[in-house]
């Protein structure tokens, strides 16, 4: 049966909706064949019309294009394409898969996908197919939203997970919006209440759930299928149409309350895996352009860890990512980007790293996303480490300051040897960052975030405990730079339960005495465990989402964390656009080494403190920040201060609440010319 169709164009790629119909193009340089397959239904097992696009007429150098009249929003559709079946030249064609437009902006059939189907060759899959969908953006109201961007100077970043914040029974959230886009804007109050100015979501682009170990699903995300499309399964609607709109609604909800939304955003690999996983959409339209063969061309480079790596210098897949990142910042109206094992998109076509990436210069220097956040996570999962040359090459680009958190971590635990790194992380990490235009502010400071220990697991285990991962614990980081404070996991030993409620505020204090951007980690400000497990991506139960309970039970370290935002983003010493020092042994007129001794710092091995002296001259803020990692209470002496001030308690973290953080308004003040510090503790003074 024929129907009436148009040649289409070449030019945008995906869907573009008219009046009168829609424009399908799609990219393949080396298929020899291809058909539009359009659905009434997502588990069709055949399609309602297929499309046959002739090389002459719907083909402009390597873009498969037709105009379709009638069709409308709502309109499900797939391709097969067909080509060699050569793994050896690089092309895996397989015709009898039905395979998703890359450029879909909604997925649907998600209940029904089988990865196993899709893996098998030869087998027509199209009742398990993911399918895309056709949308017209336009629709939506967007009510004069814009959010002015925060500075980084000015930012509070705060790392979550949309189901897991709301998807636990005790949320309070009303069942059918638990884990959705719809359940978060529920929980804003308490997002604006802690005082972040910024969510970083893991990955909300349609993932693949059942890229995970047997009877285990996908949890964090990291499996990315369509970088357009909204993860359907974070909706409360199953209509593909309506989850982008609930995601809107959450992006204007979070804007109304002067948040930012950053995207962890998968650019380094897809779903598809090695040679043995599903055709999906990429590996089946030009496999060889999307990824990173090996020389021998069966075989995927890969660099990420999860089977492939994408091609990102490739003409058509740096446009790819460019295209969806001023997507989701145009359409969508996101604030910034994280990109999740950024060094991946340094390499070339043979996976050798190059000295300007070309991807990474171009999303550096778009206008679209001049206005965003862009954050790299600034390594891979084949050793390429670049902390310090995101920074150091552009002028955008932020970083996760990996070693802050190692640094933070070990002297908190008292490692030997670790005074001389802990300055260097307190002051914007200068040894990481040597160029003398860096603003410190591009450092993002972490002590946990969604891979490795939470903050309450940091402190109360030694050893990861990933056997709910069904890998026999061999998954998920051995050196976690983590201490138990004398008793693994739970435990009702009041000592040792007072010691964690100290250790935990101590690693809250370093982050937030530090220069640069800090960020939190879900649920670290109510101590929520993952019971040791530092790897928990296929956990999607209440190991790993917000546990409601936790807010009462630990409303002491919560108004802390709440307290000493506050605080910090008061003052102007934590609001510096300018390095410290570049070496600890420098003058700098707004930052002191001291030791326990006033002008004697104690750089040695053996040292566990350190006292920092912070100044802003033109504002007359002056801070004084003890650091004492033994386990005995050392005395440190004070600086003199000028006729008229004294010195005040801000925080000393050894203080049971409310003490242990006083606000500026209430700060009670110091007497004596020395303080004594307690075992494992961290005090900050002001002057006033």
């Amino acid at each position: 049966m024929a129907f009436d169709t148009l040649p289409g164009r070449s030019f945008p790629l995906g869907t573009t909706v008219t009046p009168i119909g829609v424009n399908f193009c799609i990219f393949s340089k080396s298929a020899e064949a291809m058909e539009l397959l359009l659905f009434d239904a997502p588990d069709d097992a055949k399609p309602s019309r297929v499309i046959s696009l002739s090389p002459q007429e719907n083909r402009s150098f390597h873009y498969w294009h037709v105009f379709v009249p009638g069709v409308q929003p709502g309109q499900i559709y797939g391709y097969r394409a067909y080509g060699p079946f050569v793994p050896d030249q690089g092309y895996r064609f397989d015709p009898s898969k039905v395979l998703l437009d890359p450029y879909a902006k909604a997925i649907v059939n998600e209940a029904n996908y089988d990865r196993l189907a899709a893996a098998e060759i030869g087998y027509d899959n199209c009742a398990e197919a993911l399918k895309g969908v056709v949308v017209d953006t336009s629709r939506y109201d967007w009510e004069g939203d814009r959010l002015s961007p925060t500075s980084y100077n000015r930012s509070i970043i705060y790392e979550m997970h949309v189901a897991g914040f709301t998807k636990n029974p005790n949320s309070g959230v009303a069942p059918e919006k638990r884990g959705t886009y719809a359940g978060v804007v529920d929980k804003i109050p308490y997002l604006k209440a802690l005082g972040i100015t910024a969510v970083e979501l893991l990955p909300v682009h349609f993932f693949d759930p059942k890229d995970a170990p047997p009877g285990l699903p996908n949890y964090w995300g990291y499996s990315t299928i369509g970088f357009f499309a909204p993860h359907q399964a974070y909706s409360s609607t199953p209509d593909p149409l309506g989850a982008l709109d609930e995601f809107r609604d959450m992006v204007k909800a979070f804007h109304r309350a002067g948040i930012e939304v950053i995207l962890d955003v998968v650019f380094n690999h897809t779903a598809e895996g090695n040679e043995d996983g599903p055709t999906l959409a990429y590996r089946g339209l030009e496999n060889s352009a999307y990824y990173i063969l090996e020389p021998e061309r069966q075989h995927y480079r890969n660099y990420s860890g999860c089977g492939n790596a994408m091609r990102a210098n490739h003409p058509i897949v740096s446009q790819l990512i460019l295209d969806s990142l001023r997507y989701w910042v145009s359409e969508m109206h996101v604030d910034g980007f994280r990109f999740d094992l950024a060094s991946v998109l340094w390499r070339d076509d043979t996976g050798l790293p190059v000295d300007r990436s070309p991807i990474l210069w171009t999303i550096e220097m778009d206008p679209v996303l001049a206005r965003t956040k862009i954050i790299a996570e600034a390594w891979d999962a084949a050793g390429l480490y670049q902390v310090g040359k995101f920074v150091g090459t552009g002028d955008r680009f932020a970083e996760w300051n990996g070693p802050f958190r190692d640094d933070a971590r070990r002297f908190v635990k008292s490692d030997p040897g670790m005074v001389g790194p802990l300055a260097a992380r307190l002051m914007g990490s200068p040894d990481i960052y040597p160029q003398m235009d860096y603003d410190t502010t591009r450092s993002i400071n972490f002590v946990t975030c969604h891979d490795g220990f939470t903050l309450n697991d940091v402190v109360s285990y030694n050893k990861k405990d990933n056997t709910a991962n069904n890998e026999e614990n061999r998954d998920g980081a051995n050196d976690n730079h983590s201490w138990n404070c004398g008793i693994e996991g739970e435990t009702d030993d009041s000592d040792v339960l007072a010691l964690r409620d100290r250790q935990a505020k101590n690693l809250l204090s370093v982050l937030f005495l530090s220069q640069g951007t800090p960020m939190l980690l879900m649920g670290d400000e109510v101590r929520r465990t993952q019971q040791g497990n530092n790897n928990s991506y296929c956990q999607d139960n209440i190991l790993s989402w917000f546990d409601w309970d936790k807010v009462d039970e630990n409303a002491d370290l919560l108004r802390f964390t709440r307290e000493f935002i506050r605080f910090i983003q008061n003052l102007n010493l934590f609001q510096l656009d300018r390095v410290l020092t570049k070496f600890v042994n420098e003058h700098d007129p707004y930052v002191s080494w001291h030791g326990r001794r006033l002008g004697e710092p104690e750089w040695d091995e053996d040292s566990h403190t350190l006292a920092m002296g912070l100044h802003y001259p033109d504002k007359e803020e002056h801070l004084y920040c003890m650091f004492n990692a033994y386990w005995e209470p050392q005395k440190f002496d004070l600086p003199p201060l000028k006729q008229g001030d004294r010195w005040h308690r801000i925080v000393d973290t050894f203080l049971l609440a409310p003490d242990d953080f006083s606000p500026r308004e209430t700060a009670p003040s110091v007497s004596g010319q020395h303080y004594a510090v307690h075992a494992r503790s961290v005090v900050a003074l002001m002057a006033f």
